[in-house]
């Protein structure tokens, strides 16, 4: 997984003055080794590359046969470091000036070679390739790309690579050939901290004028390209060439529609539309703001999700559903089509434990439910069937560790239920068959009632038990 450092600083979080910025503040791109097994990240096979202070933002990872590569692309390459305060131009402007930005080029499986092979330095115990190892080594190469982008997207054939300016009405295509090509002719100049910089026009293969604002995007099995709008609040669909210019009509790199949006989308997807297989037929276009889409009900207006028909060609796309999302500014989503789905209904066995994808050792089974005293050290094995806890009353001292296990023992479909103790900050939600642990240590003294937050029959609310924890040094606790 790619991750991009966003905004510039001294490495490891020390301490250096504006003032030094050119000199002491760096960028970063890390590089995360995912397991898929565990599906954890391996941080112990994970590194950085340092980079220089540009704000790198948003990547896209090669495919087919631009696999092996990275491209992110970054802004401020001005280097500006703000100060309005202080009389100096705000961020808006003073990262805004250059005509250009820096698409960054990685070859990350060179990159895994030159970590394996120990050429980094450790900041703060974490691996990072230095500028001068990743320029020496053929890493990382730049090119100018439209100003301040927010996003760069393969196509679905790995052999171009799309980026939009924010403040430029085009998006510029490169083409992973041309890039090789000019990489392998050595012609470049280089920026001021010697990493080799590809001329634009030996690595562009075209640009397409869209619009006002164009951000993301997402690609269709009919060799159309959507990206979205911001300023414009719209949806442009244009044609790809390559491969894809005999899958349409129209002449490739050519604006072919727009349909509007409410309002200024910022990200957008489509049904597998970022794969090597795009499905074609739905895009949604993820807006910051609804305004007049949905009833006023205060300041905070939802967010809007709207789905766009694209089943067809030409200038024939239809906003055929709006959807209100309560979450501030969405931002990347995946689509996929539902066949591709086979989930469980209910975990395969009851006390299936989530994180370790097995039975929980702990998990409890009907006629097992008790409570073990050790010292201090209390352990509560529950079971969770509707519409009852077994056991219903747990009784402890004040100043007592206590470790509870409850196991959902139902096999029914959607039969999930709750388990909430809200002094104790404590409120968990268990799928049919699945085993929860939670631990904590009963320092306030009271009778407390648990109880099932998740509705689950006609008797959901007789769904409860009582948590009682006697006063330390009280006589109930003395007589015991």
């Amino acid at each position: 997984m790619v991750e991009g450092g966003q905004y510039s600083a001294p490495l490891g979080w020390d301490y250096a003055p504006l003032s030094e910025y050119n000199e002491k503040y760096r960028g970063h791109v890390t590089f995360w080794k995912f397991d898929r097994e565990q599906g954890r990240i391996d941080q112990s096979l994970s590194f950085a590359i340092e980079l220089p202070p540009y704000w790198q933002d948003l990547c896209d990872a090669g495919k087919l046969v631009s696999d092996g590569w990275v491209f992110c692309n970054s802004l401020n390459t001005e280097r500006a470091t703000g100060g309005v305060e202080k009389g100096n131009p705000p961020f808006e402007a003073g990262a805004s000036q250059n005509d250009t930005d820096y698409l960054h080029i990685f070859n990350w499986k060179k990159a895994e070679e030159v970590f394996k092979a120990g050429k980094f330095e450790t900041i703060k115990d974490f691996p990072v390739i230095s500028i001068k190892t990743a320029v020496e080594e053929g890493i990382l190469f730049l090119a100018p790309e439209p100003k301040s982008p927010h996003g760069v997207d393969v196509t679905p054939d790995g052999k171009f690579m799309v980026v939009a300016g924010k403040l430029d009405p085009h998006v510029t295509i490169y083409s992973f050939d041309k890039l090789q090509k000019a990489i392998e002719a050595k012609k470049w100049e280089t920026d001021d901290y010697g990493i080799p910089v590809l001329p634009l026009d030996d690595v562009k293969e075209a640009q397409v004028e869209l619009g006002l604002g164009p951000l993301h995007t997402v690609y269709d099995n009919q060799g159309y390209a959507y990206t979205s709008l911001f300023l414009d609040s719209a949806v442009a669909r244009w044609t790809l060439g390559g491969d894809f210019a005999d899958k349409h009509p129209e002449e490739p790199w050519t604006l072919v529609a727009k349909i509007p949006v409410q309002y200024n989308i910022g990200h957008i997807t489509a049904a597998e539309g970022d794969t090597v297989s795009p499905d074609g037929k739905y895009v949604v276009a993820l807006n910051k703001w609804a305004i007049d889409r949905f009833q006023n009900v205060g300041p905070l207006l939802p967010q809007n999700f709207q789905l766009i028909d694209i089943d067809n060609t030409g200038d024939n796309m239809q906003v055929i559903y709006d959807m209100p999302i309560g979450m501030g500014e969405p931002h990347y989503v995946q689509m996929i089509k539902a066949d591709k789905l086979n989930p469980w209904e209910v975990y395969p066995e009851i006390g299936w434990d989530p994180e370790t994808q097995s039975i929980s050792p702990n998990a409890v089974k009907p006629g097992e439910e008790k409570v073990v005293r050790n010292g201090k050290n209390v352990e509560v094995f529950m079971t969770v069937v509707r519409s009852h806890y077994t056991p219903e009353h747990v009784e402890i001292e004040q100043g007592d560790h206590v470790i509870w296990h409850l196991t959902n023992i139902e096999r029914a479909y959607d039969a999930t239920h709750g388990f909430s103790i809200p002094a104790y900050n404590i409120n968990l939600s268990l799928e049919p068959g699945e085993h929860q642990t939670v631990e904590f240590d009963a320092d306030v003294p009271g009778v407390f009632s648990y109880y099932c937050t998740e509705f689950c029959s006609a008797l959901h609310l007789e769904m409860t038990g009582y948590f009682l924890v006697k006063p330390s040094g009280s006589q109930a606790s003395l007589n015991k």
